[in-house]
């Protein structure tokens, strides 16, 4: 625990004007990020006697080592600065709305030439409308059915469309009237573009042309005795209404507005937003965060307005915004939603009438959204808690392992062998620290030396961050003689290094780690930038997918790198029985425990992530072809190659002179391809799983390594139990 008096700024050197601060760690990770009116005055304000500070702030500066801010123009420019490093660092004592899933939204893609409707989450592109959010995407498929009888725009995915156009045949949709079908030329992108439109106008709120329009054809053609038609028209109508009847009407006035609701207690708060286009409830989404830092219902408001329009510009910030407390002060958080939208914004407490009782409607589902969470959480903190506690007991450790990391080896017959590293915290997965490994200090099929040499790679990356930063315990060296990451040797002695709390970890420095969305780790980060570092914390338990030998592997790597605090064991698949080091006999944990069903979803997870890479990496193994082996030859002009001779066969044919009548090929190039194609071996025949034919070149699509018309291999029971023992 730090003495805030040790890092506090001195006298007069903390500006009088607005700005944003940061408090750091001793690691220096951002742990806070803060904006004020007047620095020195709100910085002033941490630094008093800490009994008079709130509990979790006297926490945050007891645990932060230093402080710093930046000087800004305006209070607006404060407001963006802090949204832009909360967003960015993450502080762990800021506020965090945790939103428990994606919501779907109703989009309908106006940036393409034939629009499409679909459901669609996260991140929102650009030329795309959105209608929404809605609770659940059945909501969303149950309104679009309705509509496609009046609107009938394309629903289907490109590959679909493609198909359609390629055969001349639409899909089903096409055939009973609830698409146009574009694909095989009923309509020109131009009456489709105008359908779209009319759909989105609709789903804007501007329904009452499009009924009044439906209303006027049906009595026309009643009156010349079309009466079929007009039975349409009648059901078209009927299936208007009935989509308007999804969304009520909660607002006479036709009111865009969004309402802000907040039920909060000590610990925690849920915020509640319903979203009203045209008077009608238009989508409602919620979150949850925890009271980290003493904050009013008006600061919990800001953010909670910081969260929902951060990324948000035009139409997507309604004229008026209705929260039970204004933010202190209210101007900025007001000219920074004018400038998000464009134009004018209102943002005020209602008082009375219609926005005013559907306020307190909104307050209420926050109150029971706040009552569920903490109903779930309850048990699921107990849950927790009883099983890692179970598991210190079981395996003797001073106390619960609130970090664990999980290691398993996978491969299919010593081909492509890889590793994957699961993150457990507090019993949670901490998926944005999984890392994948790629064995490469050997040839073949051996678990045991893979799992040494990845314990290896991974410890010896936290040494090298501890020796980095100089965070030693006994203030020496460091391991002197380390070797390069991906160095796979094991005969390098490291100095012991002391155990760091189990919040992130440290970047690494070779090129064969990758993290969890498949990008390679480098050492890019510096210490200034506060950001969670890879590597750089050890776990208090370490679990291997295995028994006795991959766990002796392991605490062979930790012994020889000189670490000694941090527990190992292993989990063998038949039994479920739990291996410890230097121990003839296992821990058998009674089949009802939740240490050992905890231990299980760890170990099912680092299986399910590594045999997921080792299966990704066969697969693009398998799609190699006679053309990967030029050297500068990308992936477009593969396929122009393709596209223009349509197999590898006549490729290999060609001459240099027809090669450069390509787009994009010159002469050098093309003789580098005539070369590369005589030296390879030409592939076999394709084979007709189904009918046994074999199948010509230029029957197939003239990818390396595929036949895509050939009907997939049908597999026996005996077969895929087989091909699953083979996988590991």
């Amino acid at each position: 625990m730090a003495d805030p008096s040790s890092y506090r700024p001195r006298p007069g050197s903390i500006p009088d004007s607005p700005g944003v601060y940061r408090f750091r760690d001793e690691h220096r990770r951002v742990i806070y990020v803060g904006k004020a009116k007047s620095l020195r005055q709100r910085l002033a304000s941490y630094f008093q006697d800490l009994a008079n500070l709130h509990p979790r702030t006297r926490t945050m500066v007891t645990t932060a080592a230093s402080v710093e801010w930046t000087v800004v123009s305006t209070e607006v420019e404060a407001l963006q600065l802090e949204y832009s490093w909360i967003k960015e660092y993450d502080p762990r004592f800021n506020v965090k709305y945790r939103d428990d899933k994606s919501y779907p939204y109703l989009a309908v893609t106006m940036n393409e030439e034939f629009p499409r409707v679909q459901v669609m989450r996260g991140q929102k592109r650009k030329g795309v409308r959105y209608f929404g959010p809605y609770g659940h995407a059945w909501a969303i498929r149950d309104t679009v059915d309705l509509l496609l009888r009046v609107f009938p725009v394309r629903t289907c995915s490109a590959g679909v469309f493609k198909n359609a156009a390629r055969t001349g045949r639409p899909c089903l949709l096409g055939y009973i009237g609830k698409c146009s079908a574009p694909c095989v030329g009923r309509v020109t992108p131009e009456e489709h573009h105008e359908l779209a439109d009319e759909f989105c106008d609709f789903m804007a709120g501007r329904t009452g042309t499009y009924i009044r329009r439906l209303e006027r054809s049906m009595t026309e053609a009643a009156e010349d005795m079309e009466y079929e038609r007009a039975a349409r028209l009648r059901d078209d109508i009927e299936a208007l209404r009935k989509a308007m009847e999804k969304s009520a009407v909660v607002l006479a006035d036709a009111t865009d507005a969004d309402l802000v609701a907040v039920a909060e207690d000590e610990l925690e708060a849920a915020v509640q937003i319903f979203h009203v286009r045209g008077g009608r409830v238009r989508g409602q989404r919620g979150w949850v965060t925890d009271k980290v830092e003493e904050i009013t219902t008006g600061a919990l408001v800001e953010h909670a307005l910081q969260q929902l329009y951060g990324e948000e510009k035009g139409d997507a910030v309604p004229k008026e915004v209705l929260v039970p407390a204004l933010p202190d002060p209210v101007e900025p958080v007001q000219e920074w939603l004018t400038d998000r939208r464009g134009a004018g914004v209102s943002l005020r407490v209602p008082q009375r009438g219609d926005k005013k009782a559907l306020m307190e409607t909104v307050a209420r589902n926050a109150q029971q959204a706040l009552v569920l969470h903490k109903t779930k959480r309850a048990s699921d903190l107990t849950t927790r808690s009883r099983a890692l506690e179970e598991i210190a007991e079981a395996l003797d450790l001073d106390s619960a392992p609130l970090r664990i990391e999980c290691y398993d080896i996978s491969h299919l017959q010593g081909d492509d062998v890889v590793a994957s590293m699961v993150v457990f915290e507090d019993g949670l997965q901490r998926k944005s620290e999984y890392r994948r490994f790629q064995i490469r200090g050997f040839e073949g099929q051996d678990d045991v030396r893979s799992m040494h040499e990845v314990i290896t790679r991974r410890f010896r990356r936290y040494l090298a961050e501890k020796e980095r930063t100089g965070e030693w315990a006994d203030g020496g060296e460091g391991p002197g003689d380390m070797h390069h990451p991906a160095d796979t040797r094991t005969d390098a002695p490291a100095s012991p290094a002391p155990s760091a709390p189990p919040t992130s970890l440290a970047s690494p420095a070779a090129t064969d780690v990758i993290d969890a969305n498949g990008r390679a780790e480098t050492n890019g980060l510096t210490d200034e930038d506060g950001r969670p570092r890879k590597f750089a914390y050890p776990p208090q338990l370490v679990v291997v997918d295995g028994g006795q030998p991959q766990v002796a592997a392991a605490k062979r790597a930790l012994d020889e790198l000189g670490i000694d605090d941090i527990a190992v064991c292993g989990l063998a698949k038949r039994l479920e029985e739990v291996w410890v080091p230097d121990d003839d006999d296992p821990i058998v944990l009674p089949r009802t425990s939740e240490g050992l069903y905890l231990l299980q979803r760890v170990r099912d997870e680092a299986h399910r992530f590594a045999i997921t890479y080792q299966r990704a990496k066969r697969a693009k193994r398998f799609r190699s072809g006679p053309l990967d082996d030029v050297p500068g030859l990308g992936d477009t002009r593969k396929q122009a190659l393709i596209k223009h001779f349509g197999s590898v066969k006549r490729l290999r044919s060609a001459t240099i002179d027809q090669i450069c009548e390509i787009p994009g090929i010159g002469r050098k190039t093309a003789e580098t391809i005539v070369a590369a194609l005589a030296g390879a071996t030409p592939a076999g025949p394709a084979v007709n799983t189904a009918t046994g034919e074999i199948m010509e070149e230029d029957e197939q699509d003239g990818t390396p390594g595929t036949t895509p018309d050939a009907p997939e291999e049908p597999v026996t029971a005996g077969a895929a139990d087989e091909r699953r023992g083979q996988e590991r």
